[in-house]
């Protein structure tokens, strides 16, 4: 038999606790398996849905356009359209049992290991921090490895990654749970802009750091080989296994010569292992963990300060950061980042307080700059305070913010249009110093000129001229027109290209007048070889 949770199967706990917290969801649900009409703050939208047990997943539903200021939201979207959200019969309802029952990896037994155990028995509480921290995040996980048919080893990776902190920034630029380099997270598709860093978005960086391992295990067919090379990079660990195979030696991760930290990565892990296999010999207690999600996935069609979301989910911003650590300000782009993450008990009071809230949601914008332009006359623009534009924009002292560039603005209550997916996915923001501030050049449009020879012309884009005049790109210039543009100093305007045959005829002329010219010096004299050929005399006497 099956039950659902967010229109997905869920196959049935032995758990009391377990089946206890899908009673109170089904209580939570009420009637959204009847048709009710539309949500109102008497009548909120259901945050979960429990179809029949027997009926047949629907296909997903066509994606739907943007929410109008106070159009109810949509019922949460499912982690994973299609997957179990638990577990069998048969699996224990304790989180951490699961996780024992998963492990598949070789055991490492060495004085390395036992280091590490040493190391985190003789420190109860970072342990109990650390597994109090990774409470909220070890079910999404085992669940994911478990439909990859991984190790559940690798659940326990974040640990000794981050300590399971999400916005764990290393000194290497390594970010998030899973400590991806920035050019690795472009690779497995983690979008990194001033908006936000999937890097550090758990299930982003989750899906993306299971690909990696996949990906590293099938080159290597080994899961320590896998793990080193996840640490130290696939090509330097083929190298290691090279050398040892041109030397006869085996090319088992024991026997690798690898720097000091890729040597201590596995027996860090099984460290960890092996504490989690019998805490009480470690004098470890580990926290209770019980084997449902902690959190759902709830959509937004809105953009949304982060303040107001959280206040809308009633709770504390910092707990709503946990749990949603990616953005890089405080706003939420609903064209990025088109879900956010909630405790069971919160998402569906945030589904009914978004419902009736009127007003706005978003008090921020994002703005693209149209010309290099000195930050106070950015600020002036958008009648912010200067040092409050610097700080949320991270604009140095004596810097130009450049043309292209995406600020963060105040989000004027006559203009409430959301920012777009190409601005929410590519913003990126550039300055200069301040002695390149672009010469404003203002002149009136001769018969015939175009926006795209103008450009052309200055070596800037249509787009730009039309900008900086108010037009639009399709625009037609009148004579005598008066057009600005902004050129940086250093470049010089383009001239438009003269007629070949012209630029050569000129040329010709040019080599005829100089072949007369020392003609003529030669009669006279005083052309540069008659002068060496009376030096020549002079000193020779012939």
């Amino acid at each position: 038999m099956k039950t659902f949770i967010a229109g997905q199967p869920v196959r049935r706990q032995r758990s009391w606790q377990i089946w206890g917290a899908l009673m109170g969801i089904m209580l939570l649900s009420g009637c959204a398996s009847t048709p009710s009409g539309p949500a109102s703050p008497s009548n909120p939208v259901s945050v979960i849905a429990l179809p029949d047990a027997n009926a047949k997943s629907d296909p997903p539903a066509p994606e739907a356009g943007p929410r109008a200021e106070g159009e109810a939201i949509q019922p949460v979207d499912p982690l994973r359209p299609g997957v179990d959200i638990t577990t069998d019969v048969n699996t224990l309802a304790d989180l951490w049992s699961r996780v024992r029952s998963g492990f598949a990896m070789p055991d490492l037994d060495n004085s390395l290991v036992r280091g590490r155990e040493q190391w985190y028995a003789t420190r109860p509480d970072y342990v109990d921090r650390m597994t109090q921290r990774g409470g909220r995040y070890l079910f999404h996980i085992v669940e994911e490895v478990e439909r990859r048919n991984m190790p559940t080893e690798l659940a326990l990776l974040p640990f000794i990654e981050s300590a399971f902190n999400p916005e764990a920034l290393s000194s290497a630029k390594a970010s998030g749970m899973w400590q991806f380099m920035p050019a690795t997270g472009k690779d497995y598709d983690l979008k990194q802009n001033i908006f936000r860093d999937d890097r550090r978005d758990v299930l982003a960086s989750t899906r993306a750091a299971l690909d990696y391992l996949q990906r590293l295990h099938g080159m290597f067919g080994d899961w320590h080989l896998a793990l080193a090379a996840y640490n130290w990079g696939e090509g330097s660990v083929q190298r290691a296994i090279n050398r040892n195979r041109r030397a006869g030696l085996p090319t088992n991760y024991s026997s690798l010569r690898m720097p000091d930290e890729t040597q201590h990565y596995v027996p860090k892990l099984q460290a960890v292992k092996n504490i989690i296999t019998n805490p009480q010999a470690f004098g470890i207690r580990l926290p209770d963990l019980q084997n449902h999600p902690y959190f759902l996935s709830v959509p937004i069609d809105r953009d949304m300060d982060v303040e107001v979301a959280a206040r809308l989910a009633s709770l504390p911003v910092n707990e709503f950061k946990t749990l949603n650590p990616q953005m890089n300000k405080p706003v939420i782009l609903a064209a990025g980042v088109p879900h956010i993450l909630l405790p069971y008990d919160n998402a569906k009071l945030f589904a009914s307080n978004v419902s009736s809230h009127r007003g706005p949601l978003a008090s921020w914008t994002a703005w693209v700059v149209p010309t290099t332009i000195r930050p106070a006359e950015a600020a002036k623009k958008w009648g912010m305070d200067e040092a409050a534009l610097r700080e949320i924009n991270q604009i140095p002292q004596r810097m130009l913010i450049k043309s292209g560039s995406t600020l963060l603005v105040p989000r004027h209550p006559h203009s409430p249009t959301d920012v777009t997916s190409h601005v929410a996915d590519h913003a990126t923001v550039a300055f200069a110093p301040e002695g390149l501030l672009p010469k404003r050049t203002v002149f009136r449009a001769k018969p015939k000129d175009t926006l795209a020879g103008i450009a052309q012309r200055y070596r800037v884009t249509a787009q730009q001229v039309a900008q900086w005049n108010n037009l639009t790109a399709s625009s037609t210039l009148k004579t005598g027109q008066s057009l600005v543009v902004y050129v940086p100093r250093s470049r010089a305007v383009v001239r438009p290209r003269a007629n070949p045959r012209a630029v050569a005829q000129r040329a010709s002329v040019r080599r005829q007048q100089a072949r007369a010219t020392e003609s003529t010096r030669q009669v006279r004299g005083t052309s540069p070889s008659a002068k060496r050929a009376r030096v020549n005399v002079a000193r020779t006497g012939r």
